[in-house]
């Protein structure tokens, strides 16, 4: 198997440090595919669609100080695919999510002091699709059907990338793919059960151009507030309130927190609370952190994932 290495600087864009593995474990997405952990070798492998040709499947793990390597399978990338794979990769990497104003607010916090090392970057996909997508896979199941559900969707409607044999390294499926199926499909074959409709609603929406979540997820606070973001998400198919705000924390818009069963009694345990504290309660606690409020409560809830947190 041939191997070519590229490499991309861990720093954000007022220099900030980046956390790789943090990053890497941020949430669980790491755990369907195409994209999958290795815990032994603390790398991310990912297939990345380039300009020309099949999509190209990669991992990314620390390299020299400072700086993730990506090593990418199969013969080496014309320049254009070089290109496209680096930026890919940064954008899964959040690099571009400026944390100066949240690192010099947790370096205050007794409970997040540790974070202003380089967490808080939210590992997302290569587009705002997919993660729309598996957030809506998540919604009113267990995990174990979210992966049942986006296994279906890669091995069945995605493109398979170079030298690749295993159709769960498929590339996600592009929003026409998942358009040009009928309902029976999501039902039979994804599993999706009342998500069937809203799959096809939410692809030819994005198929058509009658939305674009990429350029949404793209806009600044500046060009969309927040506000107008969690509205035009609450507006798609089968995406509430707690969907909204997962999503709006992969494009960086952290300011609504996540709660729901999971993350509210775990907030509880890891605070010690006396009492299972009121979401008002919980909300209050962040609002020193502005637009990073829901990074804020999601690092304290998830900082057990890595064992040690001042790595």
């Amino acid at each position: 198997m041939t191997v070519d290495r590229l490499e991309l600087r861990l720093r954000g864009p007022r220099g900030e440090p980046v956390d790789l593995w943090r990053t890497l474990v941020s949430h669980g997405f790491h755990e369907l595919a195409p994209t999958s952990l290795d815990e032994e070798s603390r790398s991310l492998w990912l297939t990345v669609r380039v300009p020309r040709g099949k999509p190209r499947r990669v991992s990314i793990a620390a390299g020299r100080r400072g700086y993730a390597q990506i090593d990418v399978e199969g013969a080496r990338p014309s320049a254009a695919a070089r290109d496209a794979i680096t930026n890919t990769v940064a954008r899964v990497l959040h690099l571009g999510h400026d944390l100066s104003a949240f690192y010099s607010i947790a370096a205050d916090d007794p409970q997040l002091a540790w974070a202003a090392t380089g967490a808080g970057r939210m590992l997302r996909s290569p587009t705002v699709f997919e993660d729309v997508v598996k957030t809506l896979c998540t919604t009113n199941c267990s995990w174990g059907l979210t992966v049942t559900m986006v296994n279906a969707l890669v091995t069945n409607l995605g493109e398979s990338p170079a030298g690749a044999r295993d159709p769960l390294r498929n590339a996600f499926p592009t929003a026409e793919a998942m358009a040009a199926q009928d309902e029976r499909f999501f039902r039979d074959v994804v599993r999706s059960g009342y998500r069937a409709p809203r799959f096809i609603e939410l692809a030819e929406l994005q198929a058509t151009g009658a939305i674009d979540l990429e350029a949404l997820g793209a806009a600044t606070r500046e060009d969309i507030p927040d506000e107008e973001i969690e509205r035009q998400l609450l507006a798609l198919p089968g995406i509430g309130p707690y969907a909204a705000a997962h999503v709006m924390m992969t494009i960086g818009r952290n300011s609504k927190l996540i709660l729901d069963s999971w993350t509210r009694p775990k907030y509880a345990r890891v605070t010690g609370a006396r009492r299972p504290p009121t979401d008002a309660q919980i909300i209050k606690r962040f609002r020193r952190y502005g637009p990073e409020a829901g990074l804020a409560f999601w690092l304290i809830v998830t900082r057990d994932w890595v064992s040690d947190p001042d790595r």
